[in-house]
């Protein structure tokens, strides 16, 4: 049975400001308009040869511009999701690394390798996750419950992880909950409470849940989903498990972004669903072009957009800002001492789980069968 704190955890990302501006309002506002048909090509030309002249890698994820995405594949750089980043930036042998993603991924890519230097298209882009799970707030969670080990999602602050025992991407927290499981730990787990129902769900474990979510994937709806899959009946429905419950109930596969990627490629349908960010779709369809994919629906009948699932902090990573980064050193991420020593811990200690269980990881869970642990 999932606990509950016996006293109320303020959640949700702050969601206006004194004049009553959303955040998410602030995000799309700051996302980069579109380059011309002629500046285009000469801005991706430019940071071909800057990433060169700046000995830089470019590291993205999957739900950044497209652009971006073929850019840093163009350049020997990396697109995946934020276990696969960690691993590349440390990794690689640039002395500068420029993360197109939201801020707790520059500054993952910044305390494991403190020696280089970390760049971000722009400091603002952030995660309601991270938002929603402040430092302090956490700290008096945490010590409320002393006897459990804290797992934290890599959507969170470095202050955050700062506090945690492990840090888990969702390629791999099924793997270490369940370890965990075996070890007969109880667990404290911060943020994204549908992420961390559906691992409790699957592993048995003991799991004190804190109250956030993603506000791309809370917003999937499954009496919408339901309708779309009785037009396409024969399409795979592929859910990330940051989703509400209702609709992985109703998933084919439920995976990381990595683990969906792989369902579409390996998978013998010619139809899929897909239940994330919509910016993964770019590299399914490089993937697998014969596949026809369709965005799940995250809104009602009455609603202006059926399908809104893109994350507005990613899309303000823009092209221009990447220039901004290799030729002016603008957005710079910097990780202050001891937050970054003690941040690095629980991300070593995932790090190395994974190298040493790579056969556990990005595996799709197929339906969504109660207490069968990782495998």
């Amino acid at each position: 049975m999932i606990e509950t704190s016996s006293t109320p955890i303020q959640f949700d990302y702050p969601q206006q400001d004194s004049t009553g501006l959303t955040c998410t309002a602030q995000a799309w506002a700051k996302t980069p308009q579109p380059l011309s048909a002629l500046e285009r090509p000469q801005v991706i030309e430019k940071i071909k040869t800057l990433l060169r002249e700046k000995d830089a890698a470019l590291v993205a994820h999957y739900y950044v511009d497209a652009d971006i995405q073929d850019l840093a594949l163009e350049t020997g750089g990396c697109v995946a999701d934020s276990l696969e980043m960690a691993r590349f930036g440390k990794n690689h042998p640039a002395k500068n690394l420029i993360v197109a993603g939201v801020r707790f991924m520059g500054e993952t890519a910044k305390i494991l390798s403190p020696e280089k230097r970390v760049f971000m298209p722009d400091l603002d882009a952030t995660c309601s996750l991270d938002l929603g799970c402040n430092a302090t707030d956490f700290a008096t969670f945490r010590a409320a419950h002393p006897d459990r080990v804290v797992v934290v999602y890599a959507n969170t602050s470095a202050a955050v992880k700062a506090q945690a025992d492990w840090m888990v991407t969702s390629s791999c927290a099924l793997a270490i909950v369940h370890q965990l499981k075996l070890e007969n730990k109880k667990i404290l787990w911060a943020p994204d409470r549908h992420l961390g129902r559906y691992i409790q769900e699957q592993t048995g474990a003991d799991m004190l849940l804190w109250n956030g979510a993603c506000i791309v994937h809370d917003e999937f709806k499954a009496i919408e989903l339901e309708m779309l899959k009785a037009q396409h009946p024969n399409a795979m429905i592929l859910v990330h498990p940051e989703s509400p419950q209702a609709v992985v109930d109703l998933a084919d596969v439920v995976g990381s972004t990595s683990a969906m990627i792989k369902a579409v490629v390996d998978g013998n349908a010619t139809e899929y669903i897909v239940a994330t960010d919509n910016g993964i779709l770019h590299r399914m369809r490089q993937l697998a072009p014969n596949k026809k994919l369709i965005e799940a629906p995250t809104a009602g009948n009455s609603a202006t957009c059926k399908s809104c699932a893109h994350c507005p902090w990613m899309a303000m990573n823009g092209l221009v800002g990447i220039v901004n980064c290799l030729e002016n050193h603008v957005g710079e991420v910097f990780v202050e001492e001891p937050i970054r020593s003690q941040a690095l811990v629980c991300i070593d200690r995932m790090l190395d789980f994974t190298k040493n269980h790579p056969d556990l990881l990005a595996k799709a869970q197929h339906g969504f069968v109660k207490n069968i642990g990782s495998a």
